[in-house]
């Protein structure tokens, strides 16, 4: 059964239906403030800004130091995105442009996905050189973007520089741990490979910092720039794929084949000497395996930007789509996983918009829930933050009402149950995903993944160091076939188009996971435009039911692991562990004027904003 929640019916030919239920909301009652007096051994932990993520993040726990436990959290997005207020009444070809603005860590992956939804709206689909060379960019830019939050990001989480501090048991046992796989990555010991993570200084830190540049030439050399392309444009793109551009990407792809070979075997070595010097370690970031993913990668036979074909296209993906609930495969369908789209606001500083349905029905005539992005619109309403009520500019995406994660884990999960990816490189099926990385530099080897028992932040990040191999080969085979295209003299890059009045949705993955732009052109003018990021899942508020977002769920289950002596030198490093292995990105914000003057916030972080505190964390005994 697809919806469990949602009044939602398919009959036998599997089309939707509205049930005699109705998409009406009973929230919960109010949950206590979050101030009010606790025993003295709970203390307020506030960071502001949560730094190593992209954009502006706060989070609010409180933790039971006496006892180890995390009693109540918060995530906080502290800055209003203003893109869907922007782009409404606009020249619907103004959309890429300006949604790629949504994020500098990873433009690319909101042009093409606004590309698409106006392929749908428009009625029109690239030619196949042109989907090819897509697929080759944005498997580098995620390559890029996973390879950044491992080592420059993530990274610092479990260096010599903060287990040393927070846990020097931890650290002595390391010096005496012999790498696993130091044949594959050359480091010793696991004391070694946690220098090698010290921020600024270590030789994995130092060496991702030329890979992530690796990564954005690619981007570059086919979208023209980056981080906010140039070259995407409806039907497809702007620029030439000759063979000097193939040449030139292929060349730095070969470049990356040991390097990936290397980030998995180093992030399995540190993944089992956590879970072998201590089992809790399991469930720092632990929440249940309720997991999302629209797909990626299009098979240039298959994609023809239809909502009509949306599930035959979908299934044909080099990344499939599908979701996950309590470990339980859901459906595989693009429409069914549309359709059980909602966001809320219950918690958020937005006015509700539940007065109507403006497009009751999907292109195909599903029912849609009056709360789906199609019929979204976006009203800010700031005010003063109370956790008890509004205290984030994030919204609450949820699917079927349940809470999802999304990411590589996410991916390579879906990959694992969904049993269609069989080629030269990768084969997903039977709970595993199977990686062949050729002989380069070193010998080939061929990395196994298997769904894990639990969700958690060590499994977050180990999902990454495998996924950075899955884009690689993704971008490797996909060059293969441009070779065919270009002997055959099939070197068309864009189809002729009309802007046209329609309803779309692109469909896409951007690093962090799943990515959609909904779009409604009236009158060729974008009536309604809506943007929902994979961070916007992940860091989302409660919702009206008084369930916590993935962020929240994560760190409430956290154990503490770190040694301390009280809040005077409590770090948090378990906590923040679990955020940041989510590779929070939260940067698509613009300041916003309340009428009583401008807020202007300094959110700037980068990859040295290290600080073992992880930026202003002000702590206070309760009562």
């Amino acid at each position: 059964m697809c919806f469990q929640n949602l009044p939602i019916v398919f009959d036998d030919e599997g089309k939707a239906h509205l049930d005699e239920g109705t998409f009406a909301v009973e929230a919960a009652a109010p949950r206590a403030e979050a101030g009010e007096p606790a025993p003295a051994s709970v203390i307020d932990f506030h960071i502001d800004p949560v730094t190593r993520v992209a954009g502006a993040l706060a989070f609010h726990a409180r933790v039971d130091l006496e006892n180890g436990v995390i009693t109540d959290a918060h995530s906080e997005a502290v800055m209003f995105r203003g893109y869907e207020v922007i782009l409404r009444g606009r020249n619907p070809l103004e959309a890429i442009d300006i949604s790629s603005r949504a994020c500098g860590v990873c433009g690319g992956v909101h042009s093409v996905c606004s590309a698409m939804a106006l392929e749908m709206a428009f009625g029109v689909a690239p030619p196949p050189l042109a989907i090819i060379a897509r697929n080759v960019a944005e498997a580098a830019e995620l390559l890029y973007d996973h390879c950044m939050h491992l080592f420059l990001l993530a990274g610092p989480d479990y260096s010599e520089a903060m287990v040393r501090r927070t846990n020097p048991e931890l650290w002595k046992r390391a010096e005496r741990t012999s790498a696993a796989s130091a044949g594959t990555h050359g480091i010793l010991t696991v004391a070694e490979i946690m220098t090698a993570l010290n921020p600024l200084r270590g030789s994995l830190a130092l060496e991702a910092l030329e890979v992530t540049r690796w990564g954005r030439e690619i981007v570059s050399l086919i979208f023209g720039k980056y981080p906010h392309p140039s070259a995407v444009v409806p039907a497809g793109l702007g620029s030439r794929f000759d063979h000097t551009t193939l040449n030139q990407v292929l060349a730095r792809a070969v470049r990356l084949l040991d390097f990936a070979k290397r980030v998995a075997a180093v992030w399995e070595d540190l993944v089992e000497f956590f879970y072998d010097a201590d089992p809790a370690y399991r469930q720092v970031g632990v929440r249940r395996a309720n997991l999302i993913s629209t797909g990626m990668w299009d098979d240039p036979g298959a994609y023809d930007a239809t909502y009509r074909n949306v599930d035959a296209w979908g299934s044909r993906r080099l990344s499939p789509p599908g979701v996950v609930v309590d470990g339980v495969l859901r459906t595989t369908r693009l429409s069914q996983i549309n359709l059980g789209i909602e966001e809320f606001v219950d918690h958020s500083f937005y006015e509700p918009w539940n007065g109507g349905y403006l497009q009751a029905k999907a292109p195909d005539g599903s029912p849609l829930s009056p709360y789906h992005p199609w019929n979204k619109r976006t009203i800010p309403r700031p005010e003063r933050r109370s956790w008890k009520e509004r205290y984030s500019w994030s919204t609450a995406p949820r699917w079927d009402r349940e809470p999802m994660e999304s990411g590589p884990l996410a991916r390579l999960w879906m990959t694992a149950r969904a049993g269609r990816i069989d080629t030269e490189f990768i084969r997903g099926g039977e709970g595993t995903v199977e990686v062949t990385l050729p002989r380069a530099g070193l010998p080939e080897v061929t990395l196994v993944w298997r769904i894990p028992l639990v969700v958690n932040a060590l499994e977050r990040n180990r999902a990454r160091g495998v996924y950075v191999a899955y884009c690689l080969m993704v971008a490797y085979s996909q060059l293969l076939r441009v070779f065919d295209h270009l002997r055959a003299g099939d070197a068309a890059m864009a189809s002729p188009f009309t802007v046209r009045d329609g309803i779309g949705v692109g469909f896409w993955e951007a690093g962090r996971g799943a990515l959609t732009h909904h779009c409604v052109v009236e009158d060729g003018r974008l009536q309604n435009y809506q943007i929902l990021t994979p961070s916007s899942w992940m860091a989302s508020p409660r919702d009206p039911w008084e369930v916590p977002g993935p962020y929240e769920e994560a760190v409430i289950h956290t154990p503490i692991l770190e040694k301390h002596h009280g809040p005077e030198d409590f770090i948090g490093i378990d906590i923040l562990r679990a955020i940041r292995s989510f590779d929070p990105c939260l940067p698509c914000a613009v300041h916003l004027d309340t009428g009583r003057g401008t807020v202007v916030r300094d959110a700037t972080t980068c990859a040295c904003g290290w600080e073992p505190g992880g930026g202003d964390a002000r702590r206070k005994p309760d009562g």
